[in-house]
C-alpha cells in the first residue's frame, strides 16, 4: 500500500500541483487549512505532512508546534512548503522540527525527490 501524505495549503493551485507531482507514488489527501488537518488527524495518521507556512487562521509554524505537542502526532515527518525561503525561515523551520523546506516555485523540480529522500530513506 502506498504511503499517505497530507498536503495542507490555502491555495488550491498548490494543492493540485503537489498532488500531480506525487500521486503516482503516494496517496495524497489535500486540505485547505491546519484546522481541517487536525480534524482529519483524529481519524487517520499520515506517513508525512506537507505544510504551508503562510496560511490564515493557523500558520504552519503554529501547526507544527501543535503537532509536536501531541504524542500521537509528534513523530509524523513534516516538510514545509513556502513561497519565500531565507535563513530565518530555514532556521525557524528546522528549530520547530520540520525535516525540510521546499520553495513553492521548485515543487515540480524538487518536491518528489525531497519526499522520497525522507519517506524511502
Amino acid at each position: 500500500m502506498q504511503n499517505l501524505i497530507f498536503t495542507v495549503d490555502d491555495t488550491d493551485a498548490i494543492l493540485v500541483l503537489v498532488a500531480s507531482v506525487l500521486e503516482d507514488e503516494y496517496r495524497i489527501l489535500t486540505m485547505s487549512s491546519a484546522e481541517k488537518m487536525f480534524s482529519l488527524l483524529t481519524k487517520k495518521t499520515p506517513d508525512m505532512i506537507l505544510l504551508d507556512i503562510e496560511m490564515p487562521d493557523m500558520n504552519g509554524y503554529e501547526a507544527i508546534v501543535k503537532l509536536k505537542e501531541n504524542p500521537d502526532w509528534r513523530d509524523i515527518p513534516v516538510i514545509f512548503l513556502t513561497g519565500y525561503i531565507d535563513d530565518t525561515v530555514l532556521s525557524r523551520g528546522k528549530e520547530l522540527g520540520a525535516l525540510d523546506i521546499v520553495n513553492k516555485s521548485d515543487i515540480k523540480s524538487s518536491l518528489l525527490n525531497c519526499v522520497k529522500m525522507y519517506m524511502d530513506g
